[in-house]
C-alpha cells in the first residue's frame, strides 16, 4: 500500500493497495487527503469485509498515514498460528523499494494521472489556479468524482488485463483478476473475526459525503442552482465550472 501525490499540490490525493503476487489492485481512492490515518484505515478495513479476510502480510513506508493499519492488521493476526502472525504481518519500508505499487504508479501515470497534471498546470498558467484553499476545495468539488471514476476505470481495466511472462520477472502471468481469486496464492488470505472488524471499524473515518470543504460545498450548490449550471461530466465541462465558480465566489469576497 502507498500514497500518490502527483495531484496533492491541486488538491486530490490518492492512496492505493495492490496485491505483490497477482498485482490485482484491491483499492484505489481519490480523496481531499491520504494523510489522515483513520481515512487510510477506513480502506483498508472496507477491503477486509469485502473479501472476507485480511491479508498474509502487508508492506508500506513509515508515513503516519499507515499506522493505523499497521495497528489493525497486527490486531486482526494476533491470534494466527503461522510464522507471519501478529507484529511480523506488517513491514514498514522504503516506499521506492515497495516495487509493485511503485510500478503501477508508473501504470496510472500514464493511463490517467499525466492527463489531469497537464489539465491543472493549465490552469495555473493560465492565471485560474493560486493553490490556496478555495482554489483547492474548488478543484476537488469540480473534479473529485470525475478522478474517481476514471480511476475506477483505470483498474477495471488493469485487473482484467493479460500480464505476459518476461524472462527474468520474479511474478506470475495471466490476468490479475483470475490469478488473484483463482490461484492457490489465494489461501494466504487470513480468516478475520468479524466482532474484531467490527472494532477497528469504529477506528475508522470513511470518506464524507462532501468532496470537499463543506461551506465551499454548499456555497458552489446555491451558485450552481442560481445560475442553472449542470453537474460536469467530463474534464472539460469541469473547467468551465470551476473557471466560473471562483470568478462568482471571487467577486464576492
Amino acid at each position: 500500500m502507498d500514497s500518490y501525490d502527483k495531484l496533492k499540490p491541486y488538491g486530490i490525493a490518492i492512496n492505493g493497495c495492490i496485491d505483490g503476487y497477482s498485482r490485482f489492485v484491491l483499492w484505489m481512492e481519490a480523496y481531499t487527503t491520504n494523510n489522515d490515518p483513520k481515512v487510510i484505515s477506513s480502506y483498508f478495513i472496507n477491503t477486509v469485509t469485502s473479501i472476507e479476510g485480511c491479508p498474509e502480510r502487508i508492506r508500506a513506508d513509515m508515513g503516519t498515514e499507515n499506522g493505523g493499519v499497521a495497528a489493525m492488521q497486527r490486531f486482526l493476526r494476533s491470534n494466527h498460528g503461522d510464522s507471519f502472525a501478529g507484529e511480523r504481518s506488517f513491514l514498514y519500508g522504503r516506499s521506492t523499494a515497495n516495487q509493485r505499487i511503485e510500478g503501477w504508479w508508473t501504470i496510472l501515470r500514464k493511463q490517467s494521472a499525466q492527463f489531469w497534471i497537464n489539465l491543472f498546470q493549465t490552469l495555473i498558467s493560465d492565471g485560474h489556479f493560486s493553490g490556496d484553499f478555495l482554489d483547492k476545495s474548488l478543484v476537488q468539488f469540480c473534479f473529485l468524482n470525475l478522478i474517481q471514476d476514471e480511476l475506477d476505470d483505470v483498474v477495471n481495466t488493469w485487473n482484467s488485463h493479460k500480464i505476459r511472462a518476461q524472462s527474468g520477472n520474479d511474478g506470475a502471468s495471466g490476468r490479475p483478476l483470475v490469478m488473484y481469486s483463482l490461484s492457490g496464492n489465494h489461501d494466504r488470505l487470513k480468516p478475520v473475526d468479524m466482532d474484531a472488524v467490527a472494532l477497528c471499524q469504529e477506528e475508522c473515518t470513511p470518506k464524507g459525503q462532501f468532496p470537499c470543504d463543506e461551506t465551499v460545498f454548499e456555497l458552489c450548490c446555491l451558485l450552481m442552482e442560481e445560475h442553472e449550471w449542470d453537474t460536469p461530466t467530463d474534464p472539460f465541462s469541469a473547467v468551465n465550472l470551476y473557471i466560473s465558480l471562483r470568478a462568482e465566489i471571487q467577486q464576492n469576497i
